[in-house]
């Protein structure tokens, strides 16, 4: 069998191109605003000391790694809407979208529990009583905000595959402004209302979640072009095998987002079991591509949305197409903000800490020299993510998770360990790993859309 490689119409390319801006843009501005979002809340918690701050943090943590597993699995609402635009069947996405609201209830149930009973499990991890309390009142504040959190996540999953993400990063972007007043009235107890502190900030992003994903449902039922699909107009309506579809489609990605951030989270352990300032330079570091990864991150859902349209109106050509535009947009993103990183990396440690400050001395210079590793780490990671993006837009999950769980765990967690700890390389080492396992999924990835998308004849 031989393979014929299809040479990219260019006037094709930049229609795709300013198609898929169209998507992208709106897309990672609400990613950028759900960040922001998150940074607010952190700087308003050490507004009221740095117990309640740590308290918080753990909190957030616990909230944000399900939120990440939880949005991996809603992705396939998504998916499964893109691919149905694209064939035209309008019943289909109707009965999607009926289902994402059932998925919505039966993920939150088991997680709202969770959540309300964590302090057993954190201190069992080995956190002092007095930050578990605390932290408890954080989180049985924001858990009644979590079915609008996934809600939400399911509107934005559908509107962006039926192109109308506009309306989810105007909703996102106010809601930064609704959050930030709610957080100072309810945790200063302002208006007459009694001072909750942590709590009132999960009280506050609770209010905030809920009008987010009301704003939703008002602008789909409102909004001209969206009335026409009639989304969930027989919303009870629970279809096992539509359901069953998108269980196995969102489950390997939920999966690859659960292995994701929890290597995250085990680097930082190791960064922690290496000392106090290899800890404070690595939160830098990642502190900051986390932020920068919120735009490869919006990119990656466009992706998604534009290769299940095409995969719908069965034309390998601009699944290819737009695949590989969505992956180079993105790669010139990454680029620059590489060079940024690789060019100014003091001033971006400056951000943090006071670099005049003698104290700060040993930090800096090491948060210096990974954000030089950062550089590389940001092109390898916006890659990978849009590359996986543009596998779940054909429903390729399963193979992804294989490749993720590989290039994660085998190669960067055991490289990683391996220059860190065994061979003393610190911190740095433990970035090395991180770096090849985000280079081996980029590559295997970006390969198999390569593989699966070239026309055999």
């Amino acid at each position: 069998m031989k393979i014929k490689l299809v040479p990219f119409d260019k006037s094709k390319v930049l229609l795709e191109a300013q198609f898929f801006l169209k998507l992208a843009i709106p897309l990672a501005a609400a990613q950028l605003s759900e960040i922001a979002t998150s940074f607010t809340d952190t700087m308003m918690m050490g507004l009221l000391g740095s117990k309640t701050l740590g308290a918080g943090a753990l909190g957030s943590t616990t909230y944000i790694a399900l939120l990440w597993t939880s949005s991996g699995m809603v992705s396939a609402v998504g998916v499964l809407t893109a691919i149905a635009l694209g064939a035209g069947q309008l019943q289909r996405i109707r009965n999607i979208a009926n289902q994402g609201l059932w998925l919505t209830v039966l993920l939150s149930i088991p997680i709202m529990l969770l959540l309300w009973n964590m302090a057993p499990i954190l201190l069992h991890l080995g956190q002092e009583e007095s930050t578990v309390f605390l932290t408890q009142s954080y989180l049985q504040a924001i858990v009644w905000g979590f079915p609008a959190l996934i809600g939400f996540s399911v509107l934005k999953n559908l509107v962006s595959a039926l192109n109308r993400p506009q309306i989810i990063m105007i909703i996102m972007v106010n809601g930064i402004v609704v959050n930030v007043i709610a957080n100072y009235i309810l945790m200063f107890g302002k208006l007459g209302l009694p001072a909750l502190g942590l709590a009132g900030i999960g009280w506050a992003s609770t209010l905030t979640l809920w009008s987010q994903f009301i704003a939703g449902m008002s602008f789909v039922s409102l909004d001209k072009e969206l009335r026409t699909y009639q989304l969930f107009s027989n919303w009870y309506h629970f279809d096992f095998l539509a359901f069953s579809e998108i269980i196995k489609v969102g489950l390997p990605t939920a999966l690859v987002f659960a292995m994701e951030i929890s290597l995250n989270t085990f680097i930082a352990y190791l960064m922690g079991y290496l000392g106090t300032v290899p800890l404070a330079a690595h939160q830098i570091a990642i502190q900051t591509a986390g932020i920068v990864f919120m735009v490869p991150l919006g990119i990656s859902y466009a992706t998604t949305m534009r290769v299940g349209q095409k995969l719908g109106e069965n034309d390998p050509k601009g699944v290819r197409r737009a695949g590989f535009v969505g992956i180079g947009l993105g790669v010139i993103f990454v680029n620059i903000v590489a060079l940024i990183f690789w060019i100014f990396p003091d001033f971006i440690a400056g951000i943090y800490l006071d670099t005049k400050n003698p104290d700060n001395v040993e930090v800096v210079q090491l948060a210096i020299t990974l954000l030089s590793l950062t550089a590389v780490y940001q092109i390898c990671d916006g890659m990978q993510v849009i590359a996986g993006g543009a596998l779940r837009g054909l429903k390729d999950t399963r193979i992804p998770l294989l490749i993720s769980l590989f290039s994660y765990w085998l190669i960067g967690l055991g490289s990683g360990y391996f220059l860190g700890i065994y061979l003393h390389w610190g911190s740095i080492g433990l970035w090395f790993g991180l770096v090849l396992g985000l280079a081996s999924a980029a590559i295997n990835l970006t390969w198999r859309f390569y593989g699966k998308t070239t026309v055999k004849v």
